[in-house]
């Protein structure tokens, strides 16, 4: 057996392939959940960046929604301070459903079922912008931008389960299962 057919070579590449892309995943999981911590700062320095690079006057309909953002979140932080314990909540989720990727880095097809959740949660995010989108008074854009999170996040996850797919059928035709013993013909 050539190092080009042999399985375990193959095998791991696979499994090379499938933990980087899950490291990917989670490390951009765990950014987006950090950054709902400090929405305020964020919000403050998003605004001072539109203002000094010019990009309020080329699109002013920007400049006005992102003062506006940083003006609600300052608003309602100062007078329902308890309300940011929401935003709290869901950067904790974002930690929490990254932990949720130990498994499969660990055993991946044994644990497709997570990339599987991954990717309905990833298109979920469609019609929750869709739906939520116009009903808080989301600009058509911005629910674009929001929605492109689950289009981005699918992309590694796709790129897994078919990964996963090769290793399964690999093992799948590799190993014994009793079935491909020769029967004595008497």
């Amino acid at each position: 057996m050539t190092k080009d057919t042999d399985p375990a070579v193959d095998r791991d590449a696979a499994l090379r392939r499938i933990r980087t892309w899950l490291w990917i995943f989670i490390v951009c999981l765990v950014l987006s959940g950090l950054t709902a911590f400090p929405l305020e700062s964020e919000t403050r320095w998003l605004a001072s960046a539109v203002d000094g690079s010019g990009l309020g006057g080329h699109w002013p309909a920007l400049a006005e929604r992102v003062a506006r953002v940083r003006d609600g979140i300052a608003d309602t932080n100062a007078r329902y301070p308890f309300l940011a314990y929401g935003t709290d909540w869901l950067a904790f989720a974002h930690l929490v459903i990254a932990t949720a990727f130990w498994g499969p880095l660990r055993d991946p097809v044994r644990n497709v079922w997570v990339i599987r959740w991954a990717l309905l949660a990833c298109a979920g995010v469609l019609p929750l912008a869709l739906i939520c989108g116009p009903l808080r008074g989301i600009p058509l854009y911005w629910r674009f931008i929001d929605m492109s999170f689950g289009v981005v996040g699918a992309v590694p996850l796709l790129i897994v389960l078919r990964v996963i797919r090769r290793l399964e059928w690999s093992r799948a035709v590799t190993v014994p299962n009793g079935f491909t013993a020769p029967v004595a013909v008497r």
